[in-house]
């Protein structure tokens, strides 16, 4: 069972609050507020790669029990925004415009929607902007790393951990490097498709299953801790939607979040001490819903 980390709710706050501005429109202050979703990708693969990875160690993994966990988890949250968007656009849209929102339910509910999104448009496009399940992208790319991760693990727990170790870290970056150049020739790909978006995933991944060595110093831990703190901090309020993303800009708040879960692993840091207090705590656990 995996560990609770209060600070890893609270990280999950400073994450989806400046998605929240930045879509309400305060652009100005929280013009990277969207590199939050980069966090939670971060979030997302360090629990879920070590809830998969200590159950097929331990041989006790269900495919059937994780995806019920999944299900309980995402679905209920879920249905009444569909409901809510389905009689909206029976309400406010033409039927062609209907027709349309519905394609993108139907995608979203068997999360595919993201590969929707990118055959049609860009994120940054105004007619992106106006679709009301615009943000259920993100989830798709979860639940595909989802349904990828454990027939990555079945196939590599065979092997010691040095190969285990060698092809995270090989996928991590190949993930990466065609991320920063899929972002040059063809943007909406590397924004919107989970070859692209893996590393981020993956970074968690690496955290997890114990690549990257623990901190044993306390003052090392405090450095790694503020660094990733000021590294998602500057990603929010220096980088813009007019900025070739993600690729090279999506690193430094990606590394941020790596950076607070891994040092939060060995050490209650200042940063992690902030990050555990009540209200940030009380957002991390609302974080989907609101997002939703």
């Amino acid at each position: 069972m995996i560990k609770y980390r209060q600070d890893i709710d609270g990280l999950r706050s400073l994450a989806i609050l400046p998605v929240l501005f930045f879509h309400l429109g305060a652009i100005r202050l929280f013009p990277g507020g969207f590199v939050g979703v980069d966090v939670f990708f971060v979030i997302s693969g360090y629990l879920i790669t070590k809830i998969i990875y200590d159950d097929l160690s331990n041989e006790r993994y269900s495919i059937a029990r994780f995806y019920e966990r999944r299900i309980r988890r995402i679905v209920p949250a879920l249905i009444p925004v569909y409901l809510f968007v389905c009689v909206g656009a029976l309400l406010l849209y033409f039927p062609s415009e209907g027709r349309e929102i519905g394609r993108t339910v139907v995608s979203s509910i068997f999360f595919v929607s993201n590969i929707l999104f990118y055959a049609k448009s860009g994120y940054f496009d105004a007619g992106a902007k106006t679709s009301p399940l615009l943000h259920t992208w993100s989830l798709s790319v979860e639940e595909q790393f989802y349904i990828v991760l454990p027939l990555l693990l079945v196939l590599i727990l065979r092997f010691g951990f040095a190969v285990q170790r060698y092809v995270f870290v090989a996928l991590t970056i190949i993930s990466f490097v065609a991320s920063v150049v899929m972002v040059r020739l063809q943007p909406e790909a590397a924004f919107y498709l989970l070859p692209f978006r893996a590393w981020e995933l993956m970074l968690g991944s690496l955290i997890s299953i114990g690549v990257v060595p623990a901190i044993r110093s306390r003052p090392l831990a405090e450095v790694v801790a503020g660094g990733g703190l000021l590294l998602i901090i500057g990603s929010i309020l220096l980088i813009s939607e007019k900025m070739p993303f993600p690729g090279l800009l999506a690193a430094p708040a990606c590394l941020g979040a790596a950076a607070l879960i891994h040092a939060g692993a060995s050490f209650q840091t200042l940063s992690t001490r902030l990050l555990s207090l009540a209200p940030a705590r009380f957002v991390g656990l609302i974080s989907y819903s609101l997002y939703i």
